[in-house]
């Protein structure tokens, strides 16, 4: 087999096999062979497009190129969630508790963030001790003993992505579906879940700006999932505003808790409940997502939720007193309101501009490199269609230097789109994928 027919076949716009595509994937993780022939067969499918089969069988071709999580020795169906990433998306804090005291296992693989904020692993760090190192017969004993547990991704889960990834941002053949979902969902399949739940972003925040992309990215995602026998299903959401209100590490965690406490933002609360519900069915905990929703709502009002996050953070090293005594949380120096330049009625809210406001601030890494302040960040107090007076407060800035503050304040004024004409909320839910379709709201 060579390379140089599997290039002219694909550029030619014929599918490739099963084999040829094994054959590929395995010799470029092997350095077998080079970047510039793997760069043509990117360019290739990038005009000719993989069809269904072709995107399941690279995908998990990328899931076999290196270690995969046997999560076999926890009781029950391992139901995972992914986001294609957002601003102040802090779902994994809060679904994470209230599925598990629903009775449902989060055995949840996380990385760090490289963007605006940290990710999840740099949120539950906010809590001192706190710690994702741990053998896998201790992740595997947490989740079967309180039924969730978060460890830290391994650098030899699906290694091929991460290298074709790294080529493809570089040959400008990052945007097309297969390639996208597939990157996506061989690191979800790796690690080991048995069905999988995806929030799908769209908006201004997110990777996926246009509304029909987003539905077409989580069909594709869904589609490999079910063909390689991972029950899935998308939600596709809103993000041309911040989720919730705050952005930044320490500021998110704390919103988090008072979610959990049943008192967090309407749309936080909203996705948090939609995800989870499906969660729950996926993993036959509920007969339907109605049914389900009843159950996690009453997992929040009884304070369970509250109390899984305890045992949760406890059991990974973490210093949970602060969850009841929030002002034990490290501090920003200078905390200011940024003032509305005008009367009016929020029209629209720059979703990326308040995400980049936090990374000036030191709250996301530009970086692997970079360090991040965990106690920096912007909360925001109005969302689109709230009504705002001049000089009334639009946002909270909390920053340890000066002249990023000022620099942030600036940012979050340009973000923020006040008119006179009164503006609707938008919608946080745009609809449902499954194996059987998609069904727009």
């Amino acid at each position: 087999m060579r390379m140089y027919d599997l290039i002219m076949k694909k550029r030619n716009g014929m599918e490739l096999s099963t084999e040829e595509i094994n054959f590929f994937v395995d010799g470029y993780t092997k350095g077998a062979i080079p970047d510039y022939q793997v760069s043509a067969l990117m360019m290739a499918i990038y005009f000719q497009k993989m069809n269904k089969r072709e995107t399941a069988d690279l995908t998990m071709a990328m899931v076999n190129s290196g270690e995969t999580i046997d999560l076999s020795a926890i009781k029950g169906k391992k139901v995972d969630k992914h986001s294609t990433g957002g601003v102040g998306d802090t779902t994994t804090l809060i679904l994470g508790p209230i599925v598990a005291a629903a009775g449902v296992p989060v055995a949840k693989m996380s990385g760090r963030g490289l963007g605006h904020t940290g990710g999840t692993i740099d949120k539950l760090e906010s809590f001192k001790g706190f710690s994702v190192e741990m053998p896998i017969e201790k992740f595997v004993e947490d989740v079967n003993t309180i039924k969730i547990s978060v460890v830290g991704q391994t650098a030899n889960l699906a290694p091929a992505d991460k290298k074709l990834y790294a080529l493809r941002d570089v040959t400008a053949t990052v945007d097309n579906l297969s390639l996208i979902a597939s990157s996506i969902m061989s690191k979800k399949i790796a690690a080991g879940a048995d069905a999988i739940v995806l929030d799908v972003k769209t908006g201004s925040g997110a990777f996926m700006k246009e509304g029909n992309s987003a539905f077409e990215l989580a069909k594709e995602m869904v589609d490999i999932g079910n063909n390689v026998g991972r029950n899935t299903i998308g939600v596709v959401t809103d993000m041309d505003q911040p989720l919730g209100f705050a952005v930044g590490n320490i500021l998110e965690v704390e919103e988090a808790i008072d979610t959990l406490r049943g008192h967090g933002p309407k749309d936080l609360t909203e996705l948090c409940l939609t995800l989870g519900s499906h969660m729950l069915v996926l993993a036959d905990r509920a007969e339907n997502a109605g049914e389900a929703r009843k159950i996690l709502q009453n997992v929040i009002k009884s304070g369970e939720g509250i109390k899984k996050l305890k045992e949760f953070v406890t059991a990974q090293g973490g210093d949970a007193s602060c969850i009841d005594n929030p002002e034990l949380f490290e501090k920003a120096s200078i905390i200011e309101p940024v003032l509305a330049p005008q009367d009016g009625y929020v029209k629209g809210i720059k979703a990326d501009d308040i995400g980049l406001a936090a990374l000036v601030l030191g709250a996301g890494r530009e970086t692997k490199e970079s360090p991040i302040d965990l106690a920096v960040g912007v909360v925001l107090q109005k969302k689109i269609g709230d009504y705002v007076a001049k000089g009334e407060p639009i946002a909270i800035i909390h920053a340890n230097d000066k002249a990023k503050k000022e620099a942030a304040e600036k940012m979050i004024i340009d973000a923020f789109n006040i008119t006179s004409e009164k503006v609707e909320a938008r919608a946080l839910i745009r609809g449902i994928v499954t194996k059987n379709g998609i069904e727009k709201y």
